[in-house]
């Protein structure tokens, strides 16, 4: 059973920076490295969005509101995901969740493509 838990999660001042991390369980050998995955946040009241993705190449996509800010890379030897967030926002304010076994590319920002998920790591942006 695949199990993915995030960190790093905290409180920042805007304009800080923070690192979340994914850890990911239960794959077989060479299963992490040959699974694309994702992030997502959830803040209060409003739907799960989607950050941005990563395929098993080291491509990404993001969504419009955190490119040039936020950056998603992968350490396979530690089936571990990143997001790196800069230039962090009070709008940046959520609950961040870390998806795993993407189904198609283009489903990348779609919480449906995805078939795992962790229990997500708070971000709280103040101004």
């Amino acid at each position: 059973q695949v199990q993915l838990v995030e960190s790093g999660g905290g409180s920042v001042q805007a304009g800080g920076s923070l690192r979340l991390s994914c850890a990911a369980s239960g794959y077989t050998y060479s299963g992490y490295s040959g699974n694309r995955m994702g992030w997502f946040r959830q803040a209060p009241g409003k739907e799960r969005e989607g950050v941005g993705c990563i395929d098993t190449d080291g491509s990404t996509i993001y969504a419009d509101s955190v490119k040039g800010r936020f950056t998603i890379s992968r350490d396979n030897a530690k089936n571990t995901l990143y997001l790196q967030m800069n230039s962090l926002k009070p709008e940046d304010t959520a609950m961040y969740y870390c998806a795993a076994d993407l189904s198609r590319w283009r489903l990348c920002l779609v919480n449906s493509g995805y078939r795992y998920w962790g229990q997500g790591t708070q971000v709280t942006v103040s101004s």
